[in-house]
């Protein structure tokens, strides 16, 4: 079962068993160890990073240290997660997972938010660890609290992975960047990506009630294919739909979940909409040594404007 862990030492418990797996942002050295301090870590070359108060593992510094979902919403996206709006997604996204892997898995979250989808996965594997990637550090306070085998790292999808070659079973992106290049690297030969993306019925209805919500970009399949197919091929494909009866309180916190919040006057946003979306467990392809370049590849970020539909 998802739980708080209870531990309050310097080196978190679940945090622990990825060190060896991690590598320097700086130098790319494999494996990071504790010290030289209480709640640091450093790479072979010396390179020293912090564990944050809250218990994730501080290797994202620079510029984009601080960026990602501000505190008002990830707060209304605990607040509207709370509810169960997405527990069939949230199963859903754990039952295909789960059907990949063995039960010791080792599930990588990128893009991981508050740690829902993961602890969903977690839940469904009781052997299995997960490390959380995301550059919000308001969300990784809740993602090191989501399950007790789960830890989380401060980290921007887009640069290559602090991660090494082969680390992971599972990858997943939930409404979240993709880098197909790194994802490829880190899984092993026989690992499985799945991705989790918004169809054009996705809170439709709620669009219909405030014209100014972002809308799903209807070419976003067809770039989908274009960015994974030099490193994965497509196992299966699930839509996962469902009705949604919004209470008052439910709708603003939905809408208070992206940064299209501050342009809309949610009034009146109450009301029935679909929650639909398109779930694909992908293979992992061998890549000639004339292929794509894993670690260099990855998929541009978005342009300034239009933001993902409320997913995290």
């Amino acid at each position: 079962m998802s739980s708080v862990p209870s531990s309050s030492a310097p080196y978190p418990r679940a945090l622990l068993p990825f060190l060896g797996l991690l590598r320097c942002p700086v130098c790319r050295a494999p494996g990071l160890s504790p010290g030289p301090g209480p709640g640091a870590l450093r790479c072979p070359a010396g390179h020293t990073f912090d564990i944050a108060r809250p218990g994730y593992a501080a290797l994202l510094t620079g510029a984009r240290a601080t960026s990602g979902d501000d505190a008002p919403m990830v707060r209304a996206r605990e607040r509207f997660l709370a509810t169960g709006g997405y527990a069939p997604l949230r199963r859903a996204v754990a039952r295909l997972a789960a059907g990949t892997a063995a039960d010791r898995a080792t599930v990588v979250d990128a893009g991981c938010g508050t740690g829902y989808h993961l602890a969903g996965v977690l839940d469904r594997l009781p052997g299995a660890r997960g490390l959380g990637l995301d550059s919000s550090a308001r969300a990784l306070r809740s993602a090191v609290r989501a399950h007790d085998r789960a830890a989380a790292v401060s980290w921007d999808v887009f640069r290559p992975l602090p991660l090494a070659d082969g680390a992971a079973d599972v990858v997943l992106d939930v409404f979240a960047p993709r880098n197909p290049g790194e994802f490829h690297r880190v899984l092993r030969p026989h690992g499985r990506l799945v991705v989790v993306r918004p169809t054009a019925r996705h809170l439709a209805e709620l669009r219909d009630r405030l014209p100014g919500m972002v809308a799903v970009d209807p070419d976003k399949e067809r770039r989908l294919h274009r960015a994974l197919d030099p490193y994965f091929e497509a196992a299966g494909t699930e839509r996962v739909e469902y009705g949604l009866d919004l209470a008052a309180a439910q709708a603003l916190d939905l809408v208070a979940m992206t940064p299209s919040a501050r342009h809309l006057e949610p009034a009146g946003a109450a009301g029935r909409v679909t929650v639909s979306a398109l779930a694909t467990v992908y293979r992992r392809r061998p890549v000639s040594p004339g292929g794509p370049r894993t670690g260099s590849t990855r998929t541009p970020p978005p342009a300034p404007g239009p933001t993902p539909p409320p997913g995290r």
